[in-house]
């Protein structure tokens, strides 16, 4: 298997309520499961290959819980990459060179009947994980903002995390409020619902975790 380690920053949304439920183990707030997740790339490299300072976004839609297959996704990757580049970002965000169930990006490629093709474009993208709020936009494609979690009171940002201690995705993540309109190959528009801010420290093997 092809040595690989991809550390970024990630701003993603789905179409649930703001404790999504998938994290419970639950089923979907609607039913149904649909969003996105960009992420900006630190560090990273897949063998011989360098990936720092790359984006990529992957959409995503689910007829019920993800667990129960029959999903559809489609990549996006940063422009700005060369052919080995975009083919190394291709595979790990599609499961390649990655363990059974180790990556949620293999878990989504497994429970996804169709994989729409990829997409080089421009992707604009901007993340500050401790204050709940990004930015992504990819022309044609994507558009989306998350932003603090609003008090319903008084307005002031609520802060809320999940914490999954042997989670596939992330360790920490900070909660807010999402909203999304996918006008790609995967099309959904999400407002006002799950927003998800976090970094991202995956390999082949599954997530480097923080130590202690």
């Amino acid at each position: 298997m092809i040595d690989w380690y991809l550390e970024g920053e990630s701003f993603g949304n789905c179409n649930c309520n703001y404790a999504c439920p998938c994290q419970f183990e639950s089923v979907p707030t609607e039913g149904d499961c649909g969003g996105f997740e960009a992420v900006e790339i630190k560090k990273g490299h897949f063998g011989d290959v360098t990936l720092d300072g790359l984006r990529f976004v992957l959409m995503f839609r689910w007829p019920g819980p993800i667990f129960e297959g029959k999903g559809e996704m489609q990549v996006i990757v940063d422009e700005r990459a060369d052919e080995r580049q975009r083919e190394a970002l291709e595979t790990i965000v599609t499961g390649g060179e990655t363990d059974e169930a180790a990556t949620h990006w293999w878990v989504f490629r497994a429970m996804s009947d169709t994989l729409h093709e990829t997409l080089a474009r421009p992707i604009h993208f901007s993340c500050d994980i401790d204050a709940r709020k990004g930015k992504v936009s990819v022309p044609g494609v994507l558009e989306a903002e998350g932003r603090p979690i609003a008090n319903p009171v008084n307005g002031d940002p609520h802060r809320v995390q999940i914490r999954l201690p042997q989670g596939i995705e992330f360790e920490v993540a900070e909660i807010g409020s999402g909203t999304a309109r996918m006008t790609g190959a995967v099309r959904m528009e999400n407002k006002d619902s799950y927003g998800q801010f976090n970094i991202l420290r995956h390999t082949g093997r599954g997530i480097v975790r923080a130590a202690g």
